[in-house]
């Protein structure tokens, strides 16, 4: 699948690029066939079994094309987050000295 793009930096991750809308079509589909072939898996009826099938995999390609990207932004945020703490940790100490 090389039109799914694999390597992100944070700022090309943080805008809407193709990927994004693959996930937003995508993403009603596997709840959908997940619900109704979980449903009709557990009145053991045969098409419930196949849309739970297709339900997975549909969620596993979800997982495969978003994950690169919200890995990218999530180890971002992180990283300004611990700025932030040690940040206030510096101001907290600066009140108690004085």
């Amino acid at each position: 699948m090389s039109w799914i793009r694999r390597t992100w930096t944070y700022h090309a991750a943080d805008e809407w690029t193709k990927e994004d809308w693959f996930v937003i079509i995508i993403s009603p589909l596997t709840y959908v066939t997940l619900t109704i072939g979980l449903a009709l898996s557990l009145l053991l009826i045969i098409p419930g079994f196949i849309l739970l099938i297709i339900g997975i995999l549909l969620t596993l390609l979800m997982i495969y094309i978003i994950n690169p990207k919200l890995s990218t932004i999530s180890t971002e945020y992180e990283k300004k987050q611990k700025e932030y703490l040690e940040y206030l940790e510096k101001t907290e100490r600066w009140e108690e000295e004085s």
